[in-house]
């Protein structure tokens, strides 16, 4: 399991720069948010902490489809179908090895990012702890879009449809605990608490469903 989080940490460096790719994109989402609504600073601090988790959730839809692709096209796929270790298994230890690769620089940049929306210290720091929290649970989600769509010849797109509505509640309650960090009669940890437990959730349900298509698509 360790080589093999290793081996997908290197290809998703190398395929087409993902880290990179999905910093960049981040990057220019939230950039261009200044010029669409003024130089409104009060404006710009108090939607900014939605400003980033919504750049960050799209920037995190950028390499789902990428999650198998690379096994499915070198027929690495069906030996991983048919080795002794629980499929299940072998796909969590993908989705971590995707997250670290791809989610986990967003939550590094998003500081900088906060520091464009003109947000305070507290609003930063809160929005990327929720970052490091709900960023994970994406990525299972989008475990399981991929899996569906790894037969497609053009799944990028069908990733993004099938993740995004279920990725609306990690985005409701990321939101939501950033914003009660800085407004001091709602309380930070309820849904903060939420969040965790949505992550858990999937970190469950996504590997396990994503397992279920893979099988289905190689029958």
């Amino acid at each position: 399991m360790m080589s093999l989080f290793l081996r997908d940490l290197k290809l998703s460096v190398r395929a087409g720069g993902g880290a990179l790719i999905g910093v960049l994109f981040f990057m220019t989402v939230v950039a261009v948010i200044p010029f669409g609504v003024g130089p409104d600073l009060n404006l710009l601090s108090r939607i900014g902490p939605a400003i980033v988790w919504i750049g960050a959730l799209l920037a995190a839809l950028l390499g789902l489809d990428r999650l198998f692709q690379a096994e499915r096209d070198d027929g690495s796929l069906d030996l991983i179908l048919m080795q002794e270790t629980p499929l299940v298994l072998t796909v969590f230890v993908k989705c971590l090895a995707h997250w670290v690769a791809t989610s986990l620089p967003l939550v590094i940049a998003s500081p900088l990012l906060g520091l464009f929306m003109n947000m305070n210290e507290v609003a930063i720091g809160a929005v990327m702890l929720t970052l490091l929290v709900g960023s994970p649970a994406i990525t299972f989600i989008g475990a399981a879009g991929a899996a569906v769509a790894v037969a497609l010849p053009r799944g990028g797109l069908l990733v993004s449809i099938l993740v995004l509505p279920l990725a609306i509640p990690v985005l409701i309650f990321g939101v939501s605990a950033s914003y009660a960090a800085v407004e001091d009669p709602a309380p930070f940890l309820p849904p903060f608490l939420f969040l965790i437990a949505i992550t858990l959730f999937f970190a469950v349900i996504g590997p396990l469903a994503a397992a279920l298509a893979l099988r289905s698509a190689s029958d």
